[in-house]
């Protein structure tokens, strides 16, 4: 009877210490790829955050394939209209993202993740008819009165920075309801909707990519000078990217 209580003690631990361990990577990686991504853009003049994106998705889909040939991920069905629903969104949704990064300060893009927050918990009033709790309430109204205050004391947030950042703040909102719609609805485990959807963003993004960028940007991504220090922390980048999405996901 002790060895099984002990069995089950060392386990629980095991499991509580692979879950710390995660999410702190998970916080490391996320941090990580926020300012390596900074860098490059700001650093090293690589503005060009749609192919940056499709680029990460690219990597993100070597490795779902090669977790699929391995047997860790099961094959799965998502139907087409849904999937093309979801990358739209989850495309607005990173690319607005990246382009606020270019735009604005780092500060000012953390600002713009944490408003998802409430906007998330709107949706699901509005689309799902959630009922919040008083506390849950006054903590989103907390963080509501710190984004304000953050938002009027960053001053390096521009008009484009600002739009950017309402767009990327509102498609990812929907992107979040949207997975767990999906998931629900079709059974799909994280890491199966991950093969699903990275190729087709990867495939979009690196498509749309160059075009946007230029329009954005007035540069071409073929006329960027690689140097060894840029190629480095593109190499970081995609590590981090596969590496976030799969504690994340």
């Amino acid at each position: 009877m002790f060895k099984k209580m002990s069995a089950t003690s060392s386990k629980t631990d095991q499991k509580a210490a692979l879950d710390i361990a995660s999410w702190l990577f998970n916080v490391v990686t996320s941090v990580g790829i926020i300012l390596v991504n900074k860098a490059l853009m700001a650093t090293y003049g690589f503005s060009f955050a749609t192919t940056l994106t499709g680029l990460h998705f690219g990597t993100t889909t070597l490795l779902t394939t090669f977790l699929t040939w391995l047997g860790y991920i099961q094959p799965s069905q998502l139907p087409w209209p849904d999937l093309l629903k979801f990358v739209l969104f989850a495309n607005f949704s990173i690319v607005g993202m990246n382009v606020s990064l270019m735009w604005n300060s780092v500060g000012f893009y953390q600002i713009a993740k944490l408003s998802m927050i409430p906007v998330s918990c709107l949706l699901e009033v509005m689309l799902d008819n959630v009922r919040y709790s008083r506390d849950t309430k006054l903590s989103i109204l907390l963080v509501l009165a710190g984004v304000a205050v953050c938002t009027v004391t960053d001053v390096s947030v521009n008009l484009n920075g600002f739009l950017a950042a309402a767009i990327a703040v509102w498609s990812t909102a929907l992107q979040q309801y949207y997975v767990h719609y999906l998931q629900r609805k079709y059974s799909l485990g994280s890491f199966n909707l991950l093969a699903h959807t990275a190729p087709v963003q990867a495939a979009s993004l690196l498509l749309v990519g160059p075009f946007l960028d230029y329009w954005l940007t007035n540069q071409r991504v073929d006329a960027y000078n690689f140097s060894f220090v840029s190629l480095v922390k593109f190499l970081f980048c995609f590590f981090t990217t596969s590496q976030t999405i799969q504690t994340e996901r």
